[in-house]
Order: structure tokens, then C-alpha cells, then sequence
């Protein structure tokens, strides 16, 4: 088995996609019908080309530094350059505050666009999110989540990199991985596009590295692209796709899927103490 930091002090909660951070702020944003999901205006592009600049000359050494971080399994971006080009939806492991960085940073060069929890898109961290792709994802309004899943659909027909976090929340440092909603094999079936398998494993620090990673020091494992099955119908490839991409996920990060101590697709899981 991989190295595990078997964090302690994170309150996670019963069920696998819960949360458990406090966004402090709220800025009372309304994500309705009417809402810019993906806003392309002269300012919106402009604002995120000077955070894309941002990223890649502070945020880049900042977070390799700050992580421990590697990256992993480039070349199979390069060996597949051509399908991802079509459009592709990326899926991983949520386990740390900076992660959706880390993507930005490995998929710079495709403008990666990403679905977030709408608090954070209310938050103290609402412009570095927005501006770095960030998608809202509406609750409470029929309307709203259909108008957020067609632009989202046309936007990866249209060639788009959208990065999802199929586990539904943030676990920091948690090692198995949480069972995957079927969003993201929803889309990627309904675009016919392929979900891209990445996921963060942990390194065990040494020596010195001890007094600077307590919890362990991260790698970015990038996979190769998963294709839907057309021979089956739309419901059976969206579950037949999730797996698929749950047990790409646990190889990436070392753990044999028949050992994960979760399933591949989420149906109301509860966290298990498995330590």
C-alpha cells in the first residue's frame, strides 16, 4: 500500500461528499438561470488571462514548495494530444486547499475550467477561484442547473477541459479514495469525450523534510484517457465510465482497487474509520 498520512485533526464528515470546511464569507452571490457560467466577455478574459500570468510565475514555485509537490505522468498529456484536443474531462481525488492549482498548473496550456462547490464561489477565495476557471455548481434551482449543465456541455463539445472533483468534497490528506458521483461520466457521455484519470498520492518524508511535511508530501499522477462505451445504453456507460475512472484513480495513487475500502460509485456512502 502506498504511504498514508492518516490525518487525525479534520473533522470528516459521516457521508463521503460532505463537507466540513466554514467558508467565512458570503457575498451573497445568486447563481441562477441568468447566471455567466462561462463568461467570455472582454473583462472576464482579461482579468483571467492576468491570473493565468499569476499562477505560473508566484503560484507555481509557492506551491511546489509548499506541497513537496511532483508531478507525474506528463507524457501521457503529450501521447495524447490529439484526443484531449476534442474536448476531455479530468477527474481526481480532493484532498488539499491548493489541488485545483496543481491541475491548473499540469494543464496550463488547455485553460482548464473546473466545477466548485458554490460556497466557494461566495467566499473569501471567490476571485482566485472564478478566475481560474472556477463554475459554480447551483443548488435549490431546477433552472439554474440546467442552464450550468448545458453551457458546461456545449463548452466541452466545443473542444473545452472541464476538471471535476468527482469525490464532491475536500478530505484533506486522505489516502483511500471516496466513491465517485456520475457527473462527470454523465457529461462525458452525453459530449463523447473522454474522461481523463488523475489522481494525489503522498510521499513519506525523511529526515530533515520530517520538521517541514508533517503530513506527508504530495504527487500528482496523470493518466491516460478513458473512452464511453457506445455499445451500452447512456445509464449503464455512465456507471460502466465511473468505474472505470474510480479504479484508474486508486491505481494511479498505488491502491489496488479491490482494496479500496470504498466502492467505485457513490450512493450516500459513509466515511469509514478504518484506522
Amino acid at each position: 500500500m502506498p504511504y498514508d498520512p492518516k490525518p487525525t485533526k479534520y473533522p470528516f464528515p459521516d457521508i463521503t461528499d460532505r463537507h466540513y470546511l466554514v467558508v467565512k464569507k458570503n457575498d451573497g452571490a445568486v447563481f441562477d438561470k441568468d447566471y455567466p457560467f462561462i463568461d467570455d466577455s472582454r473583462s472576464y478574459r482579461f482579468k483571467a488571462a492576468l491570473m493565468r500570468v499569476l499562477v505560473q510565475t508566484v503560484a507555481r514555485p509557492i506551491t511546489y514548495i509548499a506541497l513537496g509537490l511532483k508531478v507525474k505522468g506528463k507524457d501521457n498529456l503529450k501521447k495524447h494530444k490529439g484526443e484531449l484536443s476534442k474536448g476531455v474531462i479530468s477527474v481526481a481525488n480532493h484532498i488539499h486547499l491548493w489541488d485545483y492549482i496543481v491541475e491548473m498548473l499540469s494543464f496550463w496550456r488547455r485553460k482548464t475550467r473546473i466545477l466548485v462547490w458554490d460556497k466557494n464561489m461566495m467566499g473569501e477565495n471567490k476571485k482566485l477561484i472564478r478566475y481560474n476557471g472556477g463554475i459554480p455548481v447551483p443548488v435549490g434551482d431546477i433552472k439554474a442547473q440546467a442552464a450550468m449543465s448545458n453551457t458546461v456541455l456545449g463548452y466541452i463539445k466545443d473542444g473545452g477541459w472541464l476538471h471535476i472533483a468527482a469525490e464532491g468534497s475536500m478530505w484533506e490528506y486522505y489516502m483511500p479514495i471516496r466513491p465517485f458521483k456520475t457527473g462527470a461520466a454523465n457529461f462525458a457521455v452525453k459530449a463523447d469525450v473522454p474522461i481523463l484519470p488523475c489522481a494525489f498520492s503522498y510521499r513519506e518524508p525523511k529526515g530533515l523534510f520530517k520538521l517541514i511535511y508533517r503530513e506527508g508530501m504530495i504527487t500528482f499522477n496523470i493518466g491516460e484517457p478513458l473512452f464511453p462505451d457506445k455499445s451500452l445504453p447512456r445509464h449503464e456507460a455512465v456507471i460502466d465510465l465511473t468505474k472505470r475512472a474510480h479504479e484508474a484513480c486508486c491505481r494511479l495513487a498505488g491502491i489496488d482497487p479491490s482494496e479500496n475500502i470504498y466502492p467505485p460509485v457513490f450512493e450516500n456512502n459513509r466515511r469509514v474509520d478504518y484506522y
